[in-house]
């Protein structure tokens, strides 16, 4: 593949994969809580929760992309502290193109789990409890391999999201080749010079591929713990 692609075109798929991964392993954690939290308790704010974090699925991506660089970015609120105690840049750099992907595929990510975790019967989380065992302990052990399935299937959803993810990112962190310019920043870039077609169409073929076999793969794994649940 560094033969049939140009070092510019491998650097983009490259980048791609890292800033998907990293999106979305890192929102996980608070992926599952935040669904688990909207599909099982019942607090003030329910609701505001809930549609903060299907914000991003109907605000215009370049909004979401001004507001992470308004937050992040280096003279932000967050951006600013960050940068002067830790250290920590987003803007304009790939972390912030991991920090725009993985808020763009957040409520794919919760709307799937927190399915899964409604299809889950109360009444098998209380029988555990019944017999001594602590909330986190029934979640580990109960809950969560219920749910497996549902959250990899959010992931691989969360994963094409932030693949293809392009408003907010290059509002936030621009298309530096090399260092933010992401697969779809890329195909947008080769579209706008003179004989870069070909170019597109390769990594537009590459974006296929990597969707295609996401998807197989999680559904290969999804039937795999579908078939352990059963047997055990």
């Amino acid at each position: 593949m560094t033969d049939w692609l140009t070092p510019q075109e491998w650097q983009a798929v490259a980048l791609s994969l890292k800033v998907s991964i990293v999106a979305v392993l890192a929102s996980l954690p608070l992926g599952v809580l935040v669904a688990y939290a909207l599909a099982r308790w019942r607090f003030w704010g329910h609701g505001v929760l809930n549609g903060l974090v299907h914000l991003p699925l109907v605000l215009p991506p370049v909004v979401t992309g001004y507001l992470l660089l308004l937050t992040f970015g280096r003279r932000g609120t967050v951006g600013q502290f960050l940068d002067q105690w830790f250290g920590i840049v987003f803007a304009f750099r790939w972390t912030g193109a991991a920090l725009a992907a993985a808020v763009m595929s957040f409520p794919l990510l919760v709307r799937a789990i927190r399915l899964a975790v409604e299809a889950v019967d109360p009444r098998l989380e209380a029988a555990a409890s019944t017999l001594g065992a602590s909330r986190f302990w029934v979640f580990l052990t109960v809950t969560l391999p219920l749910i497996l399935p549902g959250i990899l299937a959010g992931m691989v959803l969360a994963f094409a999201k932030a693949m293809g993810e392009f408003g907010a990112t290059i509002t936030f962190v621009s298309n530096i080749p090399g260092q933010t310019q992401t697969l779809p920043s890329a195909i947008y870039s080769f579209l706008q010079v003179p004989g870069g077609e070909s170019s597109a169409a390769k990594l537009v073929l590459i974006a296929i591929f990597i969707a295609i076999a996401a998807l197989a793969l999680s559904e290969w794994v999804a039937q795999a713990v579908a078939k352990r649940i059963r047997a055990n």
